[in-house]
């Protein structure tokens, strides 16, 4: 999507959301909205971090850093012993699609 198209779409969804609170739109209406134009993040596994990383030539220590993590918590996830949530999957799909430059 492009910045533009980003900036429309996000402020759609928040007169939608203020719809939603005066009963002009539908929760149902907002939910169907939500999957079809924020879809949910996907969970990434051991070996799409693991290139994700090798793809950005660093180490794990670096990547770490650059996620904010700890980099025992980077080499859990490559190993499949732990599953990146919350703010780090977001930080994760970010890279994937933009690169860790775009965390600088």
């Amino acid at each position: 999507m492009a910045k533009n198209d980003t900036k429309l779409m996000l402020t759609l969804r928040t007169a939608m959301t203020d719809m939603t609170r005066v009963g002009a739109v539908s929760k149902q209406t907002m939910r169907d909205f939500d999957d079809k134009y924020f879809p949910e993040l996907h969970n990434k596994g051991p070996d799409s971090i693991r290139a994700l990383r090798d793809r950005e030539c660093v180490s794990q220590a670096a990547f770490a850093n650059h996620l904010g993590v700890s980099t025992g918590l980077v080499s859990k996830w490559e190993r499949g012993e732990k599953r990146p949530s919350g703010p780090s999957l977001k930080l994760l799909d970010l890279v994937a699609r933009k690169g860790l430059a775009a965390l600088l």
